[in-house]
């Protein structure tokens, strides 16, 4: 298997291991993983009905680009970057996209 192909893997359980623990049985919200298998792009959205409220809120974006996955979006208190270093992909091909540019060398993350 290539190295993409694996990242695919990895990112897909990642994010499907999230919304299977954040939609609750019978809750108000669902969590449902968007992937994107042309362009190597992902997401958890959550959405529903709380409390007479629409909600509609972006939990994860991640893309994979040249070789290397770009967080782009992390709306967690446990960042996804580390749940990917625990499942064996390197730092350096971790991107931390919300960074801004001159920041990411200082993450321990790579750059581009």
């Amino acid at each position: 298997m290539d190295k993409v192909s694996r990242y695919r893997e990895i990112v897909l359980r990642a994010l499907r291991d999230y919304a299977e623990w954040a939609a609750k049985p019978g809750g108000p919200l669902r969590a449902e993983v968007v992937f994107d298998p042309v362009l190597d792009h992902f997401e958890v959205v959550m959405f529903g009905w709380q409390n007479n409220k629409r909600f509609h809120a972006l939990v994860y974006h991640l893309d994979i680009i040249d070789g290397k996955i770009w967080v782009q979006f992390d709306a967690t208190d446990k960042p996804i970057a580390e749940e990917l270093v625990a499942a064996g992909v390197p730092k350096d091909d971790i991107v931390l996209g919300e960074q801004p540019p001159a920041a990411r060398a200082l993450t321990g993350y790579g750059v581009a």
